[in-house]
């Protein structure tokens, strides 16, 4: 039989020349694709590029709260360049669902502001000029979440607020004060 002319062993020095490739190679897919993909770690950003952070993501749908749902329902009158803030009282990572429907144009911002810190920490999520709203929010601090609408007609507008969710209670500003809304739990 004929015997391929390089039969030499491989020399020490090529057997870690291969294994440091081998563990370069390695290295890179698991920083590139096994880390998004399987346990949600993206040190490159290639998850995100190729979409494998989704596979990773490890999310329970379930959210269980340590205090009750509460529904609130809420009606306004502004009159022509009038406004008013209302706010709920959320900690971190609690979902609120709403709706606001308004019989003409507002102007509304949707902010909230972290708890002890006050207005000069206070975030904006949304603003705008519209006659309705509706979606969810989850809070991204413990704090009060919640609008602002001015009536920049020259018309008054109704404004009806309906939400639902693990919000504590709410603040009304207006007219240069404020006051607080209890409310109740939903029971059976």
């Amino acid at each position: 039989m004929n015997q391929p002319e390089n039969d030499k062993p491989l020399s020490p020095r090529g057997i870690l020349l291969a294994v440091g490739i081998a563990f370069t190679v390695g290295s890179a897919v698991l920083a590139v694709a096994i880390l998004p993909a399987e346990f949600g770690i993206d040190p490159l950003g290639t998850g995100q590029i190729l979409g494998l952070n989704a596979l990773g993501a490890e999310t329970n749908p379930l959210e269980e709260q340590t205090i009750p749902h509460r529904t609130d329902s809420v009606e306004f009158e502004l009159g022509p360049f009038q406004s008013v803030e209302y706010k709920y009282t959320m900690d971190i990572d609690t979902p609120m669902i709403f709706s606001w429907q308004s019989s003409g144009e507002l102007y509304y911002d949707m902010h909230a502001e972290p708890a002890g810190l006050g207005e000069d920490y206070a975030e904006s999520f949304e603003q705008g000029s519209g006659i309705s709203r509706t979606g969810s929010f989850h809070a991204p601090f413990t704090g009060i979440h919640g609008w602002f609408w001015e009536n920049r007609g020259t018309r008054t507008v109704s404004l009806r607020l309906h939400a639902s969710g693990y919000f504590v209670d709410s603040t009304v500003f207006r007219d240069g004060g404020d006051f607080s809304r209890a409310i109740d739990p939903v029971t059976d």
